[in-house]
């Protein structure tokens, strides 16, 4: 695998960056993380700051963004590519140093962009389940890699809104890369490094989810034995986790490299017994 500049060490301005009000609806699917954009068209890119509150920004989704970015790449799964940005922000007229992410927008001018469940209820036929629909659009194999790979890193919201489709100038249509995995891993483990140490990376997390079930380990029961991805072994680390500790705290590293490889054992155990 070949290492990307997907990491800015160096300190950067960003304090001329205009947030989202999380009152409305942001740019791009709706969400509780301040999100912002610049540019226009293809040269657009959208950036996104991890969890914040009244204590300043306390999360670490921008981080889950990137290790997300990377597994995907290891996965051979189509998706929207991440970088982490050391940067100094500005909210609400208050500074903060912090790491925030940034993607580049994946359409062409020419293309529009809808969200998955509202394009569902619209053309689906009768009781007709999403997966179904999928399948009568050649779009179920990228659906079932997604659900292995939500699977992995805990992802506890695919919702509707997180699965985009493309339409094409000739009006054909087709599934968005992959992109927003924030709220994964040990997302909930704010500023607290004996809770990510005590954290059970095999607990099977109630979550949203759009296909399925709201367990994902049951999901995977629903994944086909003839479902082709690229391995993950022990041999991928120093990809994904690459430059991780000098970020988090290295508990965290080890949790989140113990939960994704574990889960993949797990993933692999359940099609091997089909």
């Amino acid at each position: 695998m070949i290492e990307k500049n997907d990491i800015i060490f160096k300190l950067q301005d960003y304090r001329y960056l205009e947030w989202n009000d999380r009152t409305r609806t942001s740019q791009g699917t709706p969400g509780s993380f301040l999100k912002t954009y610049v540019g226009t068209g293809i040269n657009r890119t959208y950036y996104k700051l991890s969890n914040s509150d009244y204590r300043g920004i306390i999360g670490h989704e921008s981080v889950n963004e990137l290790i997300a970015s990377r597994l995907l790449d290891v996965l051979g799964i189509n998706h929207v590519s991440y970088r982490l940005i050391h940067a100094l922000v500005n909210i609400d007229d208050n500074e903060y140093e912090t790491w925030m992410c940034s993607s580049k927008n994946f359409r062409k001018n020419s293309q529009e962009k809808m969200a998955f469940d509202a394009y569902f209820e619209l053309m689906r036929q009768g009781k007709e389940m999403p997966i179904d629909f999928c399948k009568k659009r050649g779009w179920d194999e990228q659906i079932y890699k997604m659900m292995v790979f939500d699977y992995l890193i805990c992802n506890r919201d695919r919702h509707g809104a997180n699965i985009e489709l493309i339409q094409n100038e000739d009006g054909t249509i087709q599934l968005a890369p992959l992109f927003d995995h924030g709220v994964s891993l040990l997302f909930s483990c704010y500023d607290n490094e004996e809770m990510a140490s005590e954290y059970d990376v095999m607990k099977d997390r109630m979550c949203n989810n759009y296909f399925f079930t709201r367990s994902l380990e049951e999901n995977l029961n629903y994944i086909p034995k003839d479902i082709k991805l690229n391995s993950l072994s022990q041999d991928d680390y120093g990809y994904i986790m690459r430059g991780i500790d000098e970020i988090l705290p290295s508990v965290y590293g080890k949790k989140i490299w113990g939960m994704i490889t574990k889960r993949w054992q797990r993933y692999e155990e359940i099609q091997n017994s089909k």
